[in-house]
This record gives C-alpha cells, structure tokens and sequence, in this order.
C-alpha cells in the first residue's frame, strides 16, 4: 500500500513531467530495412504526449493541458527529484524496519 502510495504521488509524477527520455526515430533504409535512431530528441513524456496529433482526444474526460501544464510547472525538475528520493529514502527506511521488526 505504502509503495503504490509512493508510485502514484511521487514516481509518477515525476518520470511523467520532469524526467527527459531519448524518443527513437525509424529510419527506414532503401531495403525496406528498419533502424532506430536517437538524435536528440530529449523530451519528458508529458511533453512527446503534448506534440502527437490530436493529443486532446486522448485526455480523459473533464482533463485538459492547461491543468496538466499547471502541475508539470508547479515545481522545477530537480526540485521534483529531491522531493521524490526524499520520499523514496523514507519508503526505503519504513519497509526496513518493518522487516526487522518481523523477523
């Protein structure tokens, strides 16, 4: 419970709206041969959501970008990752004292 706890208020979060990814790029050659390249198209996945075709029609109902947009802003990146491994550091030290306790 304390671990889907940590993954929906803070893991998510922040791989979603404040961690960048490489995204691939096929590229297919004149043999009708397939490669992946990664240029740099570093983007977090909020953003590469953001930049498909009609990205609207996949929200949920009642959600819109200008609120996605509010939460991704409402912290700056390595804020959100200090607030994450704080989190994490507390996940970690509850789920080992629990196994102490029990053992």
């Amino acid at each position: 419970m304390k671990v889907n706890a940590f993954c929906r208020d803070y893991l998510n979060p922040y791989i979603n709206f404040h961690r960048p990814c490489l995204f691939a790029e096929t590229i297919t050659d004149a043999k009708g041969k397939q490669r992946k390249r990664y240029p740099s198209l570093m983007k977090t996945p909020y953003e590469k959501f953001k930049s498909l075709p009609q990205a609207r029609t996949f929200l949920k109902p009642g959600m819109d970008f200008e609120q996605l947009d509010a939460h991704a802003l409402a912290m700056n990146d390595n804020d959100a990752a200090e607030q994450m491994n704080v989190a994490r550091s507390v996940l970690f030290k509850t789920i080992f004292n629990r196994s102490k306790a029990v053992a």
